[in-house]
């Protein structure tokens, strides 16, 4: 049940870190068609994040928040890129490697809490391939 609770957690910490992503950057985008994208996933993420929610109540337990370190990392490297380049491109650029990141992460936690049940490992997948999509949709704006 650790294994199981672990890696909703990590899924949990990784919704949180794409919504934050995506709050951060919203209001500079300017392609309405890529505004309206990232709003959708936001709401996938918060659907999901729901999902997770519910199964970590099941099981007594509570959510996680990202990494400090690393959230005030991609809030400094969010900033300081946008203030030498506010476009499109640079959004992309940044949503991109967001979702790389949280693709990579979430195998490895995947892997790390091989005992975890059937159904989380579904709702990790589930997250995985919407980063991966996010990624692949976003790309033209590169």
């Amino acid at each position: 049940m650790s294994d199981t609770i672990n890696l909703l957690k990590e899924c949990d910490a990784g919704i949180k870190m794409g919504i934050e992503a995506i709050d951060e950057v919203i209001n500079n985008v300017k392609n309405e068609e890529f505004k309206n994208k990232l709003i959708n996933y936001k709401n996938d993420y918060n659907f999901l994040q729901d999902e997770i929610q519910k199964m970590l109540n099941n099981l007594n337990s509570d959510g996680k928040n990202p990494n400090s370190i690393a959230k005030f990392m991609s809030k400094m490297k969010t900033s300081i890129k946008l203030i030498f380049k506010k476009t499109d491109a640079t959004i992309a650029d940044l949503m991109t490697d967001g979702c790389n990141m949280g693709v990579k992460s979430l195998n490895k936690y995947l892997n790390q809490y091989e005992k975890a049940s059937d159904e989380s490992k579904t709702l990790a997948k589930k997250l995985i391939r919407l980063m991966d999509k996010q990624e692949f949709d976003i790309r033209k704006y590169l």
